[in-house]
């Protein structure tokens, strides 16, 4: 270095400057909720896919949404996507599709808890409210262990021109699993950001196997582990799609959310 000329030390200082200032300018997403869409339009019949997957996993390895035209039940696993159809089948598809609505994070658990015995829905959602004392907290929850019973469904692939998906409640495919092995994959997300997102528990399944999943409508937990990531901020991708312009936020689908989330009318 002592020979090196003094312009070649500047740009190698520069240079230095830039990559560090970049470094650090790049958005910290450890603890972000990014949702691709609005639960909202996608309940009130929006299930053209737009954003990408590969997109959707720059944006975090866990979480949970919607195939294209509402083909079955979306699932982010550990950076891996699950898809289970109408038929009960469950696979692992390739990064090359998109969604309508999806949600993901980065999970990191900042807090593990182990239950042992049984626990209807009621129960479990109660023992959840007790481990999640923030009620305005954003929480991603994985858990998992052994089920006694496991009750999800998936709706087939529609066609335009789409219904809302409260009035398509007929067409589910239910599976009941049970004493099997699995993850609960979800989140607790707080009143105040309802219509964007589902406030509230929303969980998908998926068996040890992978051979099996769904959206959860009912269960008995056996012997659960649970793991809890606290989230701190939360974004939005809105899509830039004609339907989108024209959908009526008017409406107040709340009940609609309601039936769709527990798979029955209100």
């Amino acid at each position: 270095m002592k020979n090196t000329p003094i312009y070649l030390l500047m740009a190698v200082i520069c240079c230095s400057f830039t990559v560090s200032a970049q470094q650090k300018a790049k958005p910290d997403n450890t603890n972000n909720l990014f949702s691709a869409g609005l639960a909202s339009a996608f309940i009130g019949g929006l299930y053209d896919s737009y954003y990408p997957y590969k997109q959707l996993k720059q944006h975090g390895n866990f979480g949970l949404g919607a195939p294209a035209r509402l083909d079955g039940e979306l699932l982010i696993f550990k950076g891996h996507l699950y898809q289970t159809q109408a038929t009960g089948k469950t696979t692992e598809i390739p990064d090359t599709g998109k969604t309508p609505y999806a949600v993901v994070c980065f999970f990191n658990a900042a807090k593990v808890y182990k239950h042992n015995g049984t626990l209807n829905k009621a129960a479990f959602y109660s023992y959840l409210d007790s481990l999640l004392t923030n009620q305005n907290g954003i929480y991603a929850i994985h858990i998992s262990g052994k089920f006694k019973l496991v009750k999800t469904r998936a709706f087939p692939p529609v066609e335009k021109p789409y219904l809302p998906l409260a009035s398509m409640l007929d067409r589910q495919h239910f599976f009941d699993h049970a004493n099997m092995n699995g993850d609960l994959i979800g989140f607790r997300i707080p009143k105040f950001m309802e219509g964007p997102h589902i406030a509230g528990y929303h969980f998908h399944f998926l068996s040890t196997d992978k051979a099996f999943g769904g959206h959860v409508v009912d269960l008995i937990a056996e012997d659960i582990t649970v793991e809890i990531d606290p989230l701190s901020s939360f974004t939005l991708d809105v899509p830039q799609t004609s339907d989108f312009d024209h959908f009526d936020f008017a409406k107040d689908r709340k009940e609609e959310i309601k039936s769709v989330e527990n798979g029955k009318k209100q």
